[in-house]
């Protein structure tokens, strides 16, 4: 299914989106396989599939050591695009995002890349370390290949920059909740309720809000005030990371999650003014 037809559906029902994120590896490959399938079935609306990068700047100690654990594992750009592939072998047919660090798609080339990750089964990308005055040519090769480039705005961006995001956006917008890295926090800052609402009042294109979110109140926070959706990843890692030699063990307490953070989404809907 594409972007545009779920998010399409998801507002005709009245729900907001949840978006997992998940670096591929971690602790191993098999499992994460089973976690995207469990997310999937918990009531997940597109999955956040990450490549693992040796230096991962945008992201806080939790995906640090995710990124770590699967790369000690052998886990490869190689390996993950074939795990897209199985994912939707096995039935998987939520939209996947491929999140990635902007050096594995310039070595390989940025047509080469999205080629392979779309034949995989992918409908978009997020670069995290690619700011938009150099993101030219990743997005007229996602537009040739029919991939979404999914740009992010934070607290900080001036409104002439938010102007240029907004204006190349395809897919959705994925709003930073706060300055710094990944990571759970205890709530969601006012700074993030009011750059929602400057991204919603610029463009209609939907807006996914990620960093930080970790609970049901958090969702519901963030579509209250006007985001689409919500985007969660440290919060699993840190519920398997708790048990890496039987993360399966994990797998009812993450699920348990995510449906609150699916049902946190669909409060938030209903609270909307």
């Amino acid at each position: 299914m594409d972007l545009d037809t779920v998010f399409h559906e998801l507002t005709a029902r009245r729900e907001g989106a949840h978006m997992p994120h998940v670096y591929y590896g971690d602790p191993t490959e098999a499992f994460s396989l089973r976690l995207i399938r469990a997310l999937a079935e918990a009531g997940a609306d597109l999955i956040e599939f990450g490549i693992p990068f040796s230096d991962p700047t945008a992201d806080g100690a939790t995906f640090q050591a995710a990124c770590d654990r699967a790369l000690k594992n052998g886990m490869t750009p190689t390996h993950c695009i074939a795990g897209i592939r199985k994912l939707r072998a096995s039935g998987v047919d939520l939209p996947i995002i491929v999140t990635t660090y902007y050096n594995i798609p310039y070595v390989l080339g940025l047509a080469t890349f999205l080629r392979q990750i779309k034949a995989a089964g992918a409908q978009g990308i997020i670069v995290p370390n690619l700011p938009i005055e150099e993101a030219h040519d990743l997005l007229r090769e996602g537009q040739q290949q029919g991939i979404h480039v999914i740009l992010q705005a934070t607290p900080t961006t001036t409104d002439d920059r938010l102007q240029r995001i907004v204006a190349a956006a395809s897919g959705f917008l994925y709003v930073i909740n706060v300055e710094g890295v990944t990571g759970a926090r205890e709530q969601v800052a006012d700074s993030t309720l009011t750059l929602i609402q400057r991204v919603k009042s610029r463009t209609a294109i939907p807006v996914l809000a990620g960093f930080g979110i970790a609970t049901q109140a958090h969702a519901a926070a963030a579509v209250s005030a006007g985001a689409d959706g919500v985007i969660v990843g440290s919060a699993y890692a840190q519920l398997y990371a708790r048990n890496l030699q039987d993360p399966d063990a994990t797998l009812p307490a993450i699920t348990q999650l995510a449906r609150q953070i699916k049902q946190g989404c669909n409060d938030g809907y209903t609270r909307r003014p």
